[in-house]
């Protein structure tokens, strides 16, 4: 990933979202640990619908969320936040290729769960959340050094019943399946930023991890760690010589994947 050098004007920070109701939230976490930064969102739930529907995430579905990227750039996004955890490995494969810094939401998130116990547990309400975020736990062990023990669970039917309007009836599942998982682990990770109202002001023996907040928080860090490196180049930097943003993601450990586009599904 390389990084444009930003315009005097206020700096834009965009959220793509495939859940319109995340939008206030979102809006509300960059106001608090991004005062500096004007947020706006993208908001299109077909990506989600779509590879819930397929089961997996589609080539197409990558080269559709590459488009909404793009568009961010061109509506003047200095930084590009995907809230989406199912679309995590669509936002690896676009990083090295995007010209602003991109993040997806549950790095940091994943990275707590590595410092924060050797037995992480994962609840997903979708087995397309599931997979993508057991493997960028594997990855950031991985780069920390670390063996890993994961127990995830799949929450059968509670997303649906969201998808429905039955909130109440979600978080029940959702508590309940995180009652259940505290007696193996030592943390417990909620894979999608959806499920972070279950657990609002709960209090557990361990710790329980949801992405918007540890997201939002990791996205300060690293944007305040490129304004120090852009600081260090300035003077030396050029579009024809672009800077690597992307510390620690080795290939070792999987990062870095190259996008494909397709011309058909």
């Amino acid at each position: 990933m390389s990084v444009q050098t930003p315009s005097a004007a206020a700096r834009k920070l965009a959220f793509i979202h495939t859940v319109a109701g995340l939008v206030p939230e979102f809006e509300g976490l960059a106001k608090q640990h991004l005062p500096d930064w004007k947020p706006f969102a993208i908001v299109d739930e077909s990506l989600l619908r779509d590879t819930i529907a397929q089961g997996a995430l589609s080539d197409m579905t990558k080269r559709r969320l590459a488009t909404y990227i793009w568009s961010a750039v061109d509506a003047g996004a200095d930084a590009i936040v995907v809230t989406c955890s199912t679309l995590g490995l669509a936002v690896d494969a676009i990083v090295p290729l995007c010209p602003v810094p991109l993040f997806r939401i549950d790095e940091g998130m994943a990275r707590a769960a590595v410092e924060g116990g050797n037995r992480i547990g994962v609840l997903a309400t979708l087995s397309t959340t599931l997979a993508p975020t057991v493997d960028l736990l594997k990855r950031q062990a991985c780069e920390a050094g670390k063996d890993v023990a994961i127990d995830n669970v799949l929450v059968q039917g509670a997303f649906q019943l969201l998808a429905g309007g039955d909130v109440e009836a979600h978080d029940a599942q959702i508590r309940q399946a995180l009652e259940e998982l505290s007696q193996k682990v030592d943390v417990i990770v909620l894979a999608q930023a959806s499920m972070a109202r279950a657990v609002r002001g709960m209090a557990y023996s361990l710790p329980v991890l949801t992405s918007p907040v540890l997201g939002v928080e990791n996205v300060k860090r690293q944007l305040e760690h490129l304004t120090v490196v852009l600081g260090a180049y300035r003077g030396r930097f050029s579009p024809e010589r672009p800077i690597s943003l992307v510390p620690g993601r080795g290939r070792a450990c999987g990062w870095s994947r190259p996008l494909e586009f397709p011309t058909t599904q």
